[in-house]
């Protein structure tokens, strides 16, 4: 039992959610360093996410018998090369999620990549007196609002229904 698949997958919902009740209770600030609390709860949420979107993808590539089965990285199986080769109606539905950018998959797979991105130097227009004093600026220049405990909780239930339902369909009789 311990080395079927969706061991994996549970394991990791619980870390999120263990990550998670951290998370809470660093918001509540009471601790000396809760800053940094509070950002490494976040993205230890967010990584244990990520690792259970994997186990989902390798429950599913293991179910096909397909030759991504053991990919480290679940866009390696949530790829429509992948879909093309074989139809499976999962797969579909977590590639067509995952290419929807208001989807909360989405939106998962993007915090989870700009985890690894280098920080970014804010763009500070120069004062220069013949300039005019309005000054416009692109939307994207502006620094994202982290992501919230209620949002990050929402997506590990998303998972967590994602996975009893594909589960449903995968089992044999």
């Amino acid at each position: 039992m311990a080395h079927e698949l969706y061991t994996r997958t549970n394991q990791k919902i619980y870390f999120a959610g263990l990550s998670l009740e951290a998370l809470g209770r660093a918001e509540e600030g009471k601790e000396m360093n809760a800053i940094a609390l509070v950002q490494a709860g976040r993205e230890a949420a967010l990584f244990h996410l990520y690792g259970a979107l994997l186990g989902l993808c390798h429950e599913i590539a293991g179910f096909y018998r397909l030759p991504q089965a053991g990919s480290p990285r679940a866009e390696m199986i949530m790829s429509r090369e992948v879909l093309d080769a074989m139809a499976i109606p999962e797969l579909a539905e977590l590639v067509e999620m995952a290419q929807s950018p208001e989807s909360w998959l989405a939106r998962l797979l993007k915090a989870h990549a700009d985890m690894f991105q280098p920080p970014r130097i804010p763009h500070v227009p120069k004062g220069d007196v013949t300039q005019p004093l309005i000054v416009a600026v692109a939307v994207e220049d502006e620094e994202p609002e982290p992501l919230s405990r209620q949002e990050l909780e929402s997506w590990r239930q998303e998972l967590k229904k994602l996975a009893l339902r594909f589960r449903e369909g995968l089992s044999e009789c």
